[in-house]
């Protein structure tokens, strides 16, 4: 099949499902063709059938803002005709699936049917959704795909409630390659981080307040006084000054480390004894699956789909939003035992191999194959 892939470049979740997605479409013989403002930071290495075309969007003096909604409809148009797509998959509501409306319908005018799969993935539904601003164009453009799908039971309901959506939404999980996740850990990179054999504590996200990281220095500060560890951080964002000021306010600034954004993330989960997540909310929680497919057990809210991901006492502990005290004492009764630790840590991975990409990437291909009977 010929697929066009409509997403955000960056480090998010939604970016980082839709490049894993059609670098493996890619590898099973599908041509994948990118369409975004820049080169998505996953897609890191050549890989035959993986094209890439780049939304350019002139500045013009008359416009404030330019308007990237209008250039990524007509390079949609141009990509799907110049190379045959044989349909869209766009991935988050905004502006997505409202710029995959316009270039339809420009196509229908030239005698050209183009199905649009939509994909919601958490705050294109919870938050940039709900803003009155966007919330008609983003019900619209929703109900006018071809399918929809959410990447997990919570977000489906969310968006019914949210909405007023019409069609079925589908569930398909986010995945994890747990093959590329179930590795050695580089001891060198290890033995700087913790050189007294100290637990490390992990977290990685965007920094932002949802994600609600001065909890994760907190849990931190109360473990620390208990076991000898360490606290590593992944990613950047707005948040990361204030985590910054509270760890020395704290007194533990000498224990935590920041490494900034990282794409081989497989290398870093590998050295973690423990991953955080203290999150108001998560649709699904990808990077929660891939510590588990890593071996690392999880300590993280009970908000959104999390618990469709982290299993209470089998893949680690859950809390509500803000109980440090209850994630400090599941975190310490995780790493205070070397036999606790390492049950957590197989059961982890036993359930990660259920999110594994070679049982949900099928899934994505019997949702194309409805409108694509030939291929």
């Amino acid at each position: 099949m010929r697929i066009g892939i409509v997403c955000y470049p960056t480090y998010g979740g939604s970016g980082v499902l839709a490049t894993e997605l059609g670098q493996a479409l890619a590898q099973k013989g599908h041509d994948v063709h990118f369409i975004t403002y820049q080169q998505p930071v996953r897609l890191n290495a050549f890989v035959p059938n993986v094209y890439y075309h780049e939304v350019q969007v002139p500045t013009y003096p008359l416009f404030d803002f330019p308007p990237y909604e209008t250039a990524l409809a007509s390079a949609m148009v141009d990509v799907i005709k110049n190379n045959n797509l044989d349909l869209l998959h766009v991935h988050y509501a905004i502006p997505h699936a409202s710029a995959a409306y316009m270039a339809k319908k420009i196509l229908q005018q030239e005698g050209i049917e183009i199905p649009v799969v939509t994909t919601l993935h958490g705050t294109d539904i919870t938050l940039v959704g709900k803003d009155k601003t966007y919330s008609p164009v983003v019900a619209f453009s929703i109900n006018e795909s071809d399918v929809i799908t959410a990447v997990s039971n919570n977000l489906r309901e969310e968006t019914y409630k949210t909405f007023n959506i019409k069609k079925e939404i589908e569930v398909i999980y986010n995945f994890v390659d747990v093959e590329r996740f179930n590795r050695k850990p580089l001891d060198a990179f290890k033995k700087v981080l913790a050189p007294n054999g100290e637990r490390i504590l992990l977290h990685a996200s965007n920094f932002r307040k949802v994600k609600r990281v001065q909890d994760v220095v907190n849990v931190f500060y109360e473990v620390q006084k208990e076991i000898p560890s360490k606290l590593l951080f992944v990613g950047d964002g707005p948040e990361r000054q204030h985590v910054e000021e509270l760890g020395r306010n704290l007194g533990i600034a000498e224990k935590m480390t920041f490494v900034g954004k990282q794409e081989q993330m497989e290398d870093i989960f590998a050295i973690a004894d423990l991953f955080l997540l203290t999150s108001d909310y998560e649709s699904f929680g990808l990077a929660a699956l891939e510590a588990m497919a890593s071996k690392v057990p999880v300590v993280s809210t009970n908000a959104g789909g999390l618990g469709e991901v982290n299993i209470e006492g089998e893949t680690g502990f859950m809390a509500d939003v803000g109980d440090v005290k209850t994630m400090s004492e599941k975190a310490l009764e995780i790493l205070s035992n070397d036999d606790t630790l390492g049950a957590f840590k197989e059961r982890a991975f036993k359930h990660a191999q259920q999110f594994n990409i070679d049982t949900i990437i099928p899934q994505y291909e019997e949702i194309y194959r409805r409108f694509c009977k030939d291929c």
